[in-house]
């Protein structure tokens, strides 16, 4: 008797973006009051494991052995391994974001509600949100530049720096080899924007907006975004980036225009890669480096401050109109016709 559902301590989740302007918080980890700043943590500590440690290496292992690469050879020449087979190393990793990533946060959604979508904020937006985001991120992608060069010059200890060289040499010649620029596109832009955009701001944000305030859990998934990473030479834009798109789910309401802005920061670093490729006088570390002129600095600072209030207006306008959630979720159809 004791998991039957007492409806009297059912707990509910405010939402504005909602039809009904709450989530009904029903599931078994609620019941059991297990704090949300907790689950967070829970929550990012073991898709890390799941995706870095268990899912991706079993896939590059399957995924070579069933190209009749001999198990012994895994640990060997390991530029003929890329060299061979760099689209089923970028498929393993793409399968480790999916299984490590995205299912394990739906799935803890599930353990809290049972409406995990409307959990997730996995809701359509208008199309304004999506175009102002857009704008916003080529408005401070200069800024983003500016503090990778400044991220740069900050001390950090020689083991951080071999093992960040040691990265970027990998994902070179990864690069290097020819797999097909829209094959790159799904894998290195498509795939991640997605299944990092439902962990870091559908599970972990919306966990850490309950346990910590909206402000807090904001700024809690655009740190520990950038930290995830493992590339301490650029957490500063990283960070930079996780807040902004942290900001735009809050504000928003919905995961679609981070997950967007993501992939095409995303597309824009595969596309840049795919140029570096073809000019063996550049590497990727030269273009994290590059100087960003004053003027384009305070031009693109200038114009994210015209996106953030025009997304503000555009936000409170929606919420004010009557009926201003409606249709936001095919979810929340199917519950108002079931009612």
């Amino acid at each position: 008797m004791s998991d039957l559902l007492d409806e009297s301590v059912v707990d509910v989740l405010a939402d504005p973006w909602d039809a009904s302007g709450t989530v009904r918080m029903d599931g078994w980890l609620e019941r059991r009051a297990i704090s949300p700043t907790a689950m967070a943590f829970v929550a990012l500590i073991g898709a890390f494991i799941l995706f870095q440690v268990i899912v991706s290496p079993l896939a590059v292992v399957a995924l070579l052995m069933a190209q009749g690469v001999d198990a012994s050879a895994l640990l060997g020449d390991v530029d003929r391994i890329i060299a061979e087979h760099a689209a089923s190393l970028l498929t393993a990793n793409s399968i480790g974001q999916v299984l490590g990533l995205a299912i394990p946060a739906y799935l803890l959604a599930r353990m809290h509600t049972g409406r995990p979508m409307a959990f997730l904020r996995m809701r359509r937006t208008d199309a304004v949100f999506i175009v102002l985001a857009v704008v916003g991120l080529l408005a401070i992608t200069p800024a983003i530049q500016w503090l990778g060069a400044v991220n740069e010059q900050l001390p950090l200890p020689d083991y951080i720096r071999r093992f960040e060289q040691s990265q970027i040499e990998l994902i070179e010649r990864v690069l290097n080899v020819d797999t097909g620029l829209l094959f790159n596109v799904f894998v290195l832009a498509l795939t991640p924007a997605l299944c990092e955009e439902v962990l870091f701001r559908g599970y972990v944000q919306r966990q850490a907006e309950r346990g910590m305030g909206a402000a807090a859990g904001i700024l809690f998934s655009g740190m520990v975004f950038g930290a995830y990473h493992l590339r301490f030479s650029q957490i500063l834009p990283l960070c930079v980036l996780g807040i902004f798109l942290a900001y735009l789910v809050w504000r928003t309401g919905s995961l679609w225009p981070a997950i967007v802005v993501h992939f095409a920061n995303n597309a824009m670093a595969v596309a840049m890669g795919a140029y570096i490729s073809r000019r063996p006088e550049l590497e990727l570390a030269d273009i994290e480096q590059l100087d960003v002129p004053w003027y384009l600095l305070i031009l693109g600072v200038t114009l994210f401050a015209v996106v953030i209030v025009g997304i503000e207006r555009a936000a409170k306008a929606r919420l004010a109109f009557p009926g201003a959630s409606e249709n936001l979720s095919e979810e929340n159809d199917h519950t108002r016709a079931r009612s």
